[in-house]
């Protein structure tokens, strides 16, 4: 993700050429001012080709194609913004989690603390790989080479995790170091690891419909051809320089809607996955008061372009 100062639009600026989708956009733009060229040359020079379309009736459907691209953006945002507030939910529960039982642990109980540490902080990192299309085991805080392997061989990670954590809860109850009561408390926060896990998988998974997709993009395609015929009438070469204008302002707003539709993938205005879990597990081992040495740590304050 591409952390920047929003107000300052110099620094903005500054930032163009790390954006993936900002470079394959100018190359597309450069392609059809090189087409608006052919056409201006074919029209003026060589062919002397005159095509008309009716202003009104063109602008109706430039009228008609912002709305379809506005309706495109909100839709791409609402998943952009709902995937950031479900890692703020389980950045919040799993911060609860290790509050309620630091409490309720004894302070010189350190085995415990640790192996809570350890699976509260490998949640997060195993759901950023699930997400991500596979979690990377080296990345995990070590659980001994029996629980490793079940978790390599598991189908779904999280899921194993919040099991074992479930688990892990519920032996501290036969050992009474918490009360029922206080495993109603827990178990709050416990079950929205999952709920966050749901909901994250909703969105990945359920992609905009392939027919308005195509659709926006059909349309897109045919305004941006058609549109140096239709101004070239009226505006000769100069045509050139307003459609590729016109195609950075059109195709930009699709691009930059097809790009952040998936929040949880790896494109420069992605979510910072890795960066959140990292700060989850400090957080987690600070709360438990458990040491985590300093490598890890920096982790966390590691710019997001270069954590993955």
């Amino acid at each position: 993700m591409i952390v920047y100062k929003s107000t300052d639009w110099w620094d903005a600026f500054r930032h163009l050429h790390k954006s993936g989708v900002i470079r394959r956009l100018l190359k597309r733009v450069v392609l059809l001012g090189l087409y608006g060229l052919v056409v201006a040359v074919l029209g003026r020079g060589v062919m002397q080709v005159k095509f008309t379309v009716d202003p009104q009736y063109f602008s109706l459907l430039g009228i008609l194609l912002s709305l379809l691209l506005a309706f495109r953006t909100n839709t791409a945002y609402d998943r952009f913004w709902e995937g950031r507030r479900q890692w703020g939910q389980l950045v919040n529960n799993c911060r609860n989690l290790a509050v309620l039982l630091h409490a309720r642990l004894p302070a010189h109980d350190r085995e415990n603390r640790f192996h809570l540490a350890k699976l509260l902080s490998n949640f997060p990192i195993a759901l950023d790989g699930h997400l991500r299309g596979g979690v990377r085991f080296e990345k995990l805080e070590d659980l001994g080479p029996e629980l490793m392997e079940e978790l390599r061989q598991a189908g779904h990670v999280p899921s194993l995790l919040s099991l074992t954590l479930q688990e892990f809860y519920e032996e501290l109850l036969r050992k009474e170091l918490i009360l029922p009561v206080h495993l109603l408390a827990i178990q709050r926060h416990h079950e929205a690891l999952l709920e966050v896990t749901g909901a994250c998988e909703r969105i990945q998974r359920t992609p905009i419909p392939f027919s308005y997709s195509f659709f926006i993009k059909a349309f897109i395609a045919v305004f941006l051809i058609v549109m140096p015929l239709v101004l070239l009438s009226a505006y000769g070469y100069f045509m050139v320089p307003i459609t590729m204008f016109g195609a950075f302002a059109l195709l930009g707003v699709e691009m930059i809607g097809d790009e952040i539709e998936d929040p949880f993938g790896k494109d420069s205005n992605d979510l910072p996955l890795t960066q959140m879990a990292n700060r989850i597990r400090v957080n987690v081992h600070e709360i438990l008061h458990v040491e985590l040495n300093e490598e890890k740590k920096a982790l966390a304050d590691a710019p997001y372009s270069v954590v993955f």
